[in-house]
């Protein structure tokens, strides 16, 4: 493997500002899908939901975002879950772009008609979330194998949730990867809970890090809270692949704070478990180190710049027009003339 330069570390105040940026997104569009964006950090309102349908939420999984695409380039390409807006932010797309996109307005990514789980933004690597468990783990192969192909110096990354490892594309994908040596990060978000069921219940061995060292694939398993330990983690494994090593996984344990979904309050969970999660919150963690540091001023500016960026995205997705009813017409497959008929 050629040799690489040591690894520098991003700072913690980096770090905590990627993390609050993407909480402050998911609690302002929590809320808009409840109903009532004047609700967010205030009184409860009984304006209709400006988001229709439900979201899937990354609330209490900032670190592993922010830590993992922290060592990315803008270059690099990032296929993410139906739980990705913290992907898509840390990857560099438009908060206020994407909020449109939520509330289904014309000024969205996908003008309005794709949704949460459909943002994509190529301009900064981001080939889109998926709705589909474990889709999106091919997909990052076929990019990587693209990158490799065309002797691009770029690399891939795959954000995948610990069902997905009992599907088929995760051990077809790390197959490929492994025997074509591709530029590729497998991570691995295991909030150890599969939409509403203990994942233990279905996975059977120790799960992701394990799987991938049968196929030979290197792996770290780290505190996916820890944002530091996310960060060093990823940054190891992301210059070993870009030193031309072939695929690495990093298994992050995280937490998922919220329900499946934003309209469920997840009245199945354990709430010891819950509050034992909320303990050990990667924001809450990172804030109490930096303040002990002496930097509150610092923190304090991050949260409110990171709380205007947000209300100022919520505003205009707010005021922004809906879709004209023709474009429902257009982005939509030309199978041919008289196929209708």
């Amino acid at each position: 493997m050629p040799a690489s330069s040591p690894l520098s570390p991003v700072p913690l105040l980096s770090l905590y500002r990627g993390m609050v940026r993407i909480r402050s997104f998911e609690d302002a569009a929590e809320v808009a899908s409840q109903g009532g964006v004047a609700a967010w950090g205030k009184e409860a309102s009984a304006q209709p939901a400006l988001v229709r349908g439900p979201l899937h939420l990354s609330t209490g999984q900032e670190a592993v975002a922010a830590g993992v695409c922290a060592h990315l380039k803008a270059a690099d390409l990032l296929t993410s879950t139906h739980r990705g807006h913290g992907h898509t932010l840390a990857k560099g797309a438009d908060p206020t772009k994407m909020m449109c996109e939520l509330f289904g307005r014309a000024s969205g990514y996908n003008g309005g008609k794709g949704g949460s789980m459909h943002i994509a933004d190529f301009s900064v690597g981001m080939l889109g979330a998926n709705g589909v468990v474990a889709a999106g783990l091919p997909i990052a192969v076929g990019a990587a194998q693209g990158l490799k192909m065309r002797g691009v110096d770029a690399i891939a990354v795959c954000f995948f949730g610990d069902g997905a490892i009992n599907r088929g594309p995760f051990m077809e994908a790390l197959n490929w990867a492994m025997v074509y040596q591709l530029p590729v990060l497998f991570v691995c978000e295991d909030n150890r809970i599969s939409a509403t069921t203990d994942s233990r219940a279905m996975t059977a061995g120790p799960g992701a890090s394990a799987r991938a060292a049968a196929l030979g694939i290197a792996a770290l398993q780290v505190d996916g809270t820890d944002v530091q330990a996310v960060s060093q983690a990823a940054g190891e494994l992301i210059r070993e692949i870009r030193a031309g090593s072939g695929p690495r996984l990093l298994h992050a344990l995280t937490d998922r704070h919220k329900g499946h979904v934003s309209v469920d309050p997840g009245l199945y969970r354990d709430p010891a478990a819950v509050a034992a999660a909320l303990a050990r919150d990667g924001i809450g963690r990172a804030r109490a180190q930096l303040v002990e540091q002496g930097q509150t001023a610092e923190v304090e500016r991050i949260e409110r710049e990171a709380r205007a960026e947000i209300d100022a995205a919520v505003a205009t997705a707010t005021a922004a027009p809906p879709p004209d009813p023709g474009a429902a017409y257009t982005d939509i497959q030309n199978t041919g003339a008289g196929v209708w008929a």
